[in-house]
């Protein structure tokens, strides 16, 4: 299973928030949170957790995840 960072921008969009709005909300820098959105550092799960409440998904989560995320949208 994998995190689909897609989904994460899709719905951050969506809802009009900035990267650096998600980032300061979950506590941590615009440039950190930018290397998660993009895949360069995975999401720690209290992180995704903050995001998806802040994106208002606390309670179905599991819609950032899918089991066929393409080679280079995956998370390693």
């Amino acid at each position: 299973m994998s995190i689909n960072l897609k989904r994460i921008k899709a719905e951050r969009v969506a809802k009009g928030f900035t990267q650096e709005q998600v980032a300061n909300k979950i506590g941590m820098n615009r440039s950190s949170y930018i290397k998660r959105e993009n895949g360069n550092v995975p999401f720690g799960a209290d992180e995704l957790a903050k995001v998806a409440e802040i994106l208002g998904h606390y309670s179905d989560i599991q819609i950032f995840f899918t089991l066929n995320v393409p080679e280079r949208e995956q998370i390693a």
